[in-house]
């Protein structure tokens, strides 16, 4: 048997004539295209122009809310602070209620009748228009605050002014003419006009300088009720130290018409102190016309009794 025959050896065998021929004879059928695959790349999405991103937003609202939460605070703080710092101011730089009525007009109506008990000479002609007209302002000013003085006016506060500046100009003529007269020798030649006439002046001094010390400390009365000025024009020794009032202490007319008498009999400030130019000057004025009635009609009718 020849190796050709042998279907397990190692020898190649070639195809046949025929089957090369139908080879060669098939047509060749290419190869499917492989598709193309293009990468189509998509813009970014944007959020709209009124919707913040999930992130920005929850932290913006946390940023408000905790600036809402600060100024709660704040707010709150600021409120315990004013609180306390009014609890720590003293009482007469608080605002309170108003000074009693009864106390000011009796001293006004008093002041009146002693410039009506002045002889004819040493008072203004015609003698009862100035009386009358201080009677009428004083009767307006009780009936608008016939209590308390605790109602703010312009119109009352002028009127309360001019009432004080009237008894002023009043009080000053007469005690003007008493000195010219005392000096001329005119006067009474009997000591007991002479004095009753120098006493009549000399309180009629007194009171309407406490009027004037009452009315513009701080503002006047109702300035003093709301504590919009914290510095005082008199130096009360109350203000100065705690322990010697009670805590509700504040002045009031009584503390000014005592300032007023003490300055008119010593010629100088006493317990209370002037701060102000305003307030030196005029007890100054006061000295000055208590001074010089207290001194000539003593010494007139010291020389009479003689």
């Amino acid at each position: 048997m020849s190796g050709s025959d042998d279907p397990t050896s190692g020898s190649t065998v070639s195809p046949s004539p025929a089957d090369a021929e139908s080879a060669a004879t098939q047509p060749v059928v290419p190869a499917p295209a492989q598709p193309v695959v293009q990468a189509v790349v998509q813009p970014p999405l944007q959020a709209p122009a009124d919707v913040e991103p999930p992130i920005e937003g929850s932290v913006s609202r946390a940023l408000g809310e905790v600036r809402g939460r600060l100024g709660d605070l704040e707010r709150l703080g600021g409120a315990e602070v004013e609180q306390a710092e009014d609890r720590l101011r003293p009482i007469w730089q608080q605002a309170t209620k108003g000074e009693h009525r009864l106390p000011v007009a009796a001293a006004v109506a008093v002041a009146i009748a002693l410039q009506l008990a002045l002889p004819n000479r040493l008072s203004m002609h015609p003698v009862l228009l100035l009386p009358v007209l201080e009677t009428a302002l004083l009767v307006g000013l009780v009936a608008a605050n016939p209590k308390r003085i605790d109602r703010e006016s312009r119109v009352l506060r002028s009127a309360s002014l001019t009432l004080i500046a009237i008894i002023t100009i009043d009080n000053i003529w007469a005690a003007a003419h008493l000195i010219q007269r005392l000096i001329n020798g005119t006067m009474a030649s009997t000591a007991e006009p002479l004095l009753a006439s120098g006493a009549s002046v000399y309180l009629t001094n007194v009171i309407v300088f406490g009027l004037w010390y009452w009315e513009l400390d701080r503002g006047g009365p109702v300035g003093r009720l709301m504590g919009r000025n914290p510095y005082p024009d008199f130096l009360f020794s109350q203000m100065t130290n705690d322990n010697l009032a009670p805590p509700d202490w504040r002045p009031t007319f009584v503390d000014y018409l005592y300032t007023s008498f003490t300055n008119a009999m010593a010629f100088s400030p006493t317990d209370v102190l002037p701060l102000t130019r305003w307030a030196k000057t005029l007890m100054a004025v006061q000295a000055g016309v208590a001074l010089g009635t207290v001194a000539l009609v003593v010494a007139r009718a010291v020389n009479i009794l003689k």
